[in-house]
Formats: C-alpha cells, structure tokens, sequence
C-alpha cells in the first residue's frame, strides 16, 4: 500500500516543452475523429509517458487546470517528477471531435485510446516513448481498464475513482443531477444531439466534492470547465470495469487511488474507506498477482473528484513515487 509519506525521487525543473495536438483516430469501423491533447515533456530525457484520461462531465482540464487558488494541476506535478503527459479529451467532449452520441461506448474510447498509445510509441509526435501508464478518473478509469485489459500494450495503470463496489444510493442520486446537454445554459452552444449529458447548474460540489471543503475557486472552476459525456459510455464502462473482474486480465502494475468517496465508500454495501489496506484488501480478488497491485486512500475527507481537493498534491507525490518504483521513467 502507498501512503501520502510515500515520496517520489528528487523532483526535476518544472518547465515543461507543451505543445497542443489535433491526433487523428478512427472511430470504429470507418468512422474518421480526432483527439484533442496536450503534449507536455520535462526538460531532461524520459521515455515514459502518462496518458491522462478524465471523467464523464470532465475535460482535460482536470488533469491539468489553469492557475488557481486552491487547485493544484496533476500534469505540472509529474513533469516535475520527470514524467512526460499527454492530456487528452475523451471523444465528444472539450477539443475532440463530436461523433453522434451514440456510436460511442467505453469500449470505444479504449481502442481509439490504443491508437494514441500506438502513436506515443511509434514517435508520431517528436518523441519515441518506450513506455506509457494510462491514467484514468472515473469513467477515464473504466477506459483504461478496457484498454490495458484488452490490448495490453501499456506498462502501467494507474486508476482514480473507481472500484469493483459502489455505493448504490449516492450513485443513484448523482443519476438524478444528470441532464441533456442541449438543456444547459452554456453547453447548448454546442449544438449536441440528446445522448449527450452534462451536470445540472450548481449541483457539482455535492456531485464531486462532499463531503470535503473544495476553495470557492475550486468550485467556481468546476462548473465554468463542466463537460460532457455520452449516455451510451456508461454501461459498458460501469459494466465491464466496475461489476465484473475485467480486471484480472491487466499483466501490468496497477495503483488504484481513491479518497473517502460517497460515491464509493460504505463498509456494508459499497467498500471499507478506513484505510489503503482495507481498500487493498476489497480489490485485490479482482486483480491478477501481475497486477502488484497497490492502492492509495487520500487523507482527509473528499469526494469522487480529488484532484480538486487541497491536499490533492499528497497523492500526486504518491503517484510519481508508484510510477518511479513499478515503471520507471
């Protein structure tokens, strides 16, 4: 298990070379799109890469949010621990381009996932990375464990928000604050067909960060940079990565991260939270022993979206340390 005084080797220079990308996939069968990211590369050599996936409602501005007060940015932290990051959109949402909602499943951002991968290795964007760690928030979670247990082309996984048990009445009410994004005041700009979902106006902080105490900044960021997500996405994402052992099929070093979340957390019907062992200890049926897996409980109290809380640097630190030990750089 990881705890927050796990620390990573000595941090490097935090200017990093970014450079954005419009990278060009395919979309099932025929289907041309485009994903939206962020190419940022530390200023001494790495050959690893962290691919960074949000969450439904989430941007790539969850990984890596502009300067404010409060909120700390996951992709500066681990370019500073001498990682390289790609920041991406998911596919409907932020830069990426919007194909009809409903051609799009989890399973189908994991492969157009793969094919970013692909691209990281093959040096189609300047540098050649030998090795990648997917990294996933929530529904970003469920994808890169469809990837990393599908294709198997990753050396690490590194999991936030999720788990294979969750808490049945927060999740249901979470259900409740969603809506079609052609309803909302601002995100209707984008003209989306109806499969397309969004928050509902002031509902984020109870969604996402209760029962911990986010600045007003913090919040205030949330609800400007909300997203979207498609409808079709969750059920094989909830599905495949959270109510079945999918996950026994991952061959690489996993570290699943998560804070005391509603969304998750219950010792009678969802997973005990009173520590990274107990959390180890409910998760580890699920994974194979290639797996090593490890698991981080943010201290404190947060909810689902902990990049967001104050102390969020604690588990950046402890996932540069789990990368530095399971990968390497």
């Amino acid at each position: 298990m990881i705890g927050a005084a796990f620390t990573p080797a000595q941090a490097q220079a935090t200017t990093a070379t970014c450079r954005e990308l419009n990278i060009p996939v395919t979309v099932g069968l025929l289907l041309p799109g485009t994903v939206f990211g962020k190419l940022c590369v530390p200023p001494r050599p790495t050959h690893t890469v962290q691919l960074l996936i949000p969450g439904a409602t989430y941007n790539g501005t969850y990984w890596d949010p502009p300067t404010t007060p409060g909120v700390h940015s996951y992709r500066k932290s681990q370019n500073a621990a001498g990682y390289a990051t790609l920041t991406v959109d998911r596919l409907g949402s932020g830069r990426s381009s919007v194909p009809p909602g409903v051609t799009l499943t989890a399973l189908i951002q994991a492969e157009v996932m793969h094919q970013v991968i692909s691209k990281l290795r093959n040096g189609a964007f300047g540098p050649r990375f030998d090795k990648v760690i997917i990294v996933g928030h929530s529904l970003g979670s469920a994808i890169s464990v469809l990837e990393a247990a599908t294709f198997g082309k990753v050396d690490g996984v590194l999991l936030t928000g999720i788990a294979h048990r969750i808490n049945p009445l927060p999740v249901a009410a979470l259900f409740t604050t969603f809506y079609p994004a052609a309803l909302d005041p601002v995100l209707s700009r984008k003209y989306l067909d109806p499969v397309y979902l969004t928050t509902r106006p002031g509902t984020r902080n109870a969604d996402f960060f209760l029962p911990g105490k986010a600045s007003p900044e913090a919040i205030a960021l949330d609800e400007a940079t909300k997203d979207v997500f498609a409808a079709t996405e969750a059920p094989d994402g909830l599905g495949v990565s959270v109510f079945t052992p999918y996950t026994l099929l991952i061959g690489v070093p996993v570290l699943l991260a998560i804070s005391r979340d509603p969304l998750l957390c219950d010792p009678l019907l969802a997973i005990d939270c009173t520590s990274a062992e107990t959390v180890r200890a409910a998760e580890a049926p699920y994974y194979s022993p290639a797996a090593r897996l490890r698991t981080y409980l943010l201290p404190g109290e947060f909810g689902h979206s902990f990049n967001y809380a104050p102390n969020a640097n604690e588990f950046f630190s402890a996932a540069a340390a789990w990368a530095d030990e399971f990968v390497g750089r």
